[in-house]
């Protein structure tokens, strides 16, 4: 603690930063470990484990391999022989939502397609819903009026004989809408194995964390045969640590992890995040939706547009929070682990949670600015995504995650009771095996007819009501 407040003063002093963020030289590239110059003078580093796979044949590949000999030896010019690997197949689901945004702040989603329950804990469970209403009211819950009644009585006029008779009901005013977003397109969802050479699984870690906080999910999933890459966001773990605050907004660390997903991302890639990296996770997707495969978002928050908060710890010089760093510690471990236990101490160290400058900490909190993250970017997601939720998390409220999954098209919401924000490292066999199975999972279209005459599940209505009011 007399360490952390001297070297506060000196960072007043000085007006330099302390306990700056560099790249290990130690690293070796194979440890797994690499350092990707993203722009000049900014590099990340990368774990990127390729496991080496033994090929495995499958009959459907073998049969594919006669049938394409054979029309090789017929015609060497019909171009390239047909692809007919075991990643091909899986289950198309029509993706088709009517997106209205209205004057007055309203959000309506008709489901038009094919649309997975999106309150199904497990997922191979995932049953087909013909069509449904998501209608959002994007007002201060505060400020609503207590709910109408569902039959309320007409009042009485008197009539010019003295009776008195029900007034005809008030017109309503026709709504016009402010925009209107129509997705209409077909995504086929198939069940990624480790096997699976044009699979590979991108983790990305939110403020204060690494990639060491990764290390469980790296290390089962690479052992399991899948390709693994997990970057050090700028200014954390060992990657570089600009000194400019423009280096760390969102837009700017976004750019980073769009350099390194073209670098390394195969035919179907899986975004894992957390936290902050969530936000990153939804970006990519949004920008490459035929790359990207399956989403899976822990503990990551509701469905709205970042904005830096103006009355936070985080406001306060990089010096004061050099000073208080011991404190922000301890309350993170308070906040962020259901227990505070030696474990939870000890897994805190490995992580490096918190373990970056006053600086790019103040930089990171003040640089959360994405006004296009908003409900709509997320609803028009088409990708399945699975959120875990740590039941003990005191950053992120449940129903910021419910919210989440009312918005989303294929979305599954998974509570882990004994867990909390850091629920990955908390109960990693928990998440290792939810993750897996989510990976595995395709949905079963065969119960997409029958479905469909199911008159009871043909319109369903839910009502949202989000904390924020949208701009109008």
């Amino acid at each position: 603690m007399l360490t952390s407040i001297t070297e506060g003063i000196l960072c007043c002093l000085t007006g330099k930063a302390a306990s700056l963020v560099l790249p290990l030289e130690s690293s070796e590239p194979s440890d797994g470990f690499e350092f990707v110059e993203v722009k000049p003078g900014r590099v990340l580093r990368v774990r990127h484990i390729i496991p080496e796979r033994q090929p495995v044949v499958t009959e459907q590949q073998v049969a594919c391999k006669e049938k394409t000999d054979g029309e090789e030896e017929d015609d060497d010019d019909d171009g390239p022989p047909e692809d007919c690997s075991e990643s091909n197949t899986g289950s198309s689901v029509h993706c088709k939502r009517k997106i209205t945004v209205y004057r007055n702040g309203q959000l309506v989603i008709e489901n038009l397609g094919d649309v997975l329950h999106s309150e199904i804990l497990q997922c191979q469970d995932g049953d087909l819903e013909p069509c449904s209403t998501v209608e959002v009211e994007l007002a201060d819950y505060k400020e609503m009026p207590s709910s109408p009644d569902p039959n309320p009585v007409p009042p009485l006029v008197p009539s010019p004989h003295g009776e008195q008779k029900p007034a005809p009901p008030p017109r309503r005013r026709r709504r016009k809408p402010k925009r209107t977003v129509q997705i209409d397109s077909k995504r086929v969802i198939s069940s990624c194995k480790g096997t699976h050479s044009d699979v590979a699984l991108f983790f990305v870690h939110g403020v204060g964390g690494s990639l060491d906080i990764w290390g469980s999910q790296l290390d089962f999933f690479s052992r399991l045969g899948y390709e693994v890459i997990a970057p050090d966001l700028a200014g954390h773990g060992a990657s570089t640590a600009p000194q400019i605050a423009a280096a760390y907004t969102f837009y700017a660390l976004a750019e980073d992890l769009r350099a390194i997903f073209k670098r390394y991302a195969r035919k179907r890639n899986i975004l894992i995040g957390h936290s902050y990296g969530v936000s990153f996770c939804t970006f990519l997707a949004h920008e490459y939706p035929d790359l990207v495969h399956k989403v899976v978002m822990i503990n990551g928050g509701g469905p709205t547009a970042l904005e830096p908060s103006l009355c936070s710890i985080f406001q306060l010089p990089s010096c004061v929070l050099h000073c208080l760093s011991p404190c922000l510690a301890w309350s993170f471990l308070k906040a962020g682990f259901a227990r505070q236990g030696a474990k939870e101490k000890q897994l805190l160290k490995q992580g490096n949670a918190f373990n970056v400058s006053p600086f790019v900490l103040r930089a990171m909190m003040s640089g959360q600015y994405w006004p296009e993250g908003d409900e709509v970017y997320h609803a028009e997601l088409t990708v399945p995504i699975l959120l875990v939720h740590g039941m003990c998390d005191k950053f992120v409220p449940m129903d910021e995650d419910q919210r989440m999954a009312e918005i989303l098209l294929f979305a599954f919401l998974k509570v882990i009771e004994e867990g909390s924000h850091m629920v990955m490292m908390e109960c990693p066999d928990t998440v290792n095996t939810l993750l897996h199975e989510f990976f595995l999972w395709e949905p079963d279209m065969s119960r997409k007819d029958s479905s469909k005459t199911d008159t009871a599940l043909s319109d369903t209505l839910h009502t949202l009501k989000i904390n924020k009011p949208m701009d109008k």
